[in-house]
């Protein structure tokens, strides 16, 4: 239950960083900015978007690295499967007491 559930908030989380990562601006975006694109009547103001959706980028890719870890390491530890071979006995051969 707790897999699926880490799976489905894994997949979330991925497409958060895509999206976000589309969101953003290039780098020479700003030179257009500069010169009276209108980008100071944006929602988040003229340098407010750029703070936000990296900070959101950030938080998003370090829970992405934590849950790549927290499920990497469960379905390491969830196929464990003792085999019919470990649990068989073997019988120690019965040594003769001849002379030697």
């Amino acid at each position: 239950m707790l897999y699926t559930v880490l799976m489905v908030a894994y997949l979330l989380v991925a497409a958060a960083i895509i999206g976000l990562v589309l969101i953003q601006q290039g780098k020479g975006a700003d030179m257009g900015a500069s010169f009276g694109a209108g980008a100071s009547g944006t929602l988040f103001g003229s340098t407010g978007s750029g703070n936000f959706l990296t900070r959101a980028t950030s938080v998003c890719a370090i829970l992405f690295f934590v849950l790549s870890l927290t499920i990497g390491n469960m379905s390491s530890h969830k196929g464990k499967v003792t085999s019919d071979f470990e649990t068989i006995e073997v019988e120690q051969p019965v040594q003769d007491n001849l002379p030697q």
